[in-house]
């Protein structure tokens, strides 16, 4: 396999032996390397054909923008997570994980924040895939002296979530798909009116219930049962209750899920909120 060209240290473009064009992946693969020479086989992680994978033309242009060090920071990222998670990503992670942290580092020199409105979902639900987050805003800070603000945690996490593999993608997207649909109209319904489907608020709740309705179609029931939250949703949102109570009936009759009394209250508010913006 020959270098067409390198892009930094750790990402080449390449010649397959067969004359496919390919983007190889590894850390120190193009260390002091030029186009023409054979690439180290003992160093590749990842590679990508660039007829065939879809990533692959996305991925080139956002690696041609990296740092070495940024780049290897990204395989060290993602070799740690797969590791720990004891999963595998989809190829797109290589490409959507770069790019975010790319633009994490220059916001983060303009002094710009970005606060995640998911935050507080994705630490709750989700707690295995924010704890390797956390991991990998240490390790970025190890690597390359970068200390990324913690909302950049559910961030990174939700990158690990949204490219988790699984087998029947498609049945399971369809299933997503109507269920989230179903619940969109259990709201729309109950209050008697469409919504404002631009709107921040709508586009937060409708986040919200794709997470919810993953977990469960996964059967991963989470959170507590704080009795003095959900009382005190249930009193100053009484409408909004009724209408999660609609949902958690849905949910424990088509699923047989067992909606946990933090899942009903976070909707509950999550509903209060869309009601509020009309």
């Amino acid at each position: 396999m020959k270098i067409d060209k390198v892009y930094n240290n750790n990402v080449v473009q390449a010649r397959g032996d067969k004359g496919e064009e390919l983007i190889v992946m590894g850390k120190g693969l193009g260390f002091q390397k030029k186009a023409g020479e054979e690439l180290d086989y003992s160093l590749i992680e990842k590679k990508f054909i660039l007829e065939n994978d879809s990533s692959a033309d996305d991925l080139s242009r956002v690696y041609v923008e990296l740092s070495s060090e940024e780049s290897e920071v990204v395989l060290d990222i993602i070799g740690h997570a797969q590791e720990v998670l004891e999963i595998e990503f989809e190829s797109s992670l290589y490409v959507a994980l770069a790019d975010h942290l790319h633009f994490a580092f220059t916001r983060l020199r303009d002094n710009l924040t970005m606060e995640n409105p998911l935050g507080w979902e994705v630490r709750k639900f989700f707690p295995k895939e924010f704890q390797v987050a956390r991991e990998s805003i240490d390790l970025i800070a190890e690597k390359i002296g970068i200390r990324l603000p913690d909302d950049e945690i559910a961030s990174i996490a939700l990158h690990f979530i949204n490219a988790e593999k699984d087998a029947g993608m498609i049945e399971k997207n369809y299933q997503m798909s109507k269920t989230v649909a179903d619940i969109l109209d259990i709201v729309r319904l109950y209050f008697g009116q469409s919504f404002d489907e631009d709107s921040i608020s709508y586009n937060r709740f409708v986040t919200h219930v794709r997470y919810f309705v993953q977990r469960v179609l996964n059967g991963t029931v989470q959170g507590k049962n704080d009795s003095f939250l959900y009382e005190q949703v249930k009193l100053n949102y009484p409408e909004a209750f009724i209408c999660t109570e609609r949902i958690k009936n849905y949910v424990e009759t088509s699923f047989d899920f067992p909606m946990s009394r933090d899942e009903q209250v976070y909707l509950t508010i999550h509903i209060q909120r869309l009601e509020n913006s009309k």
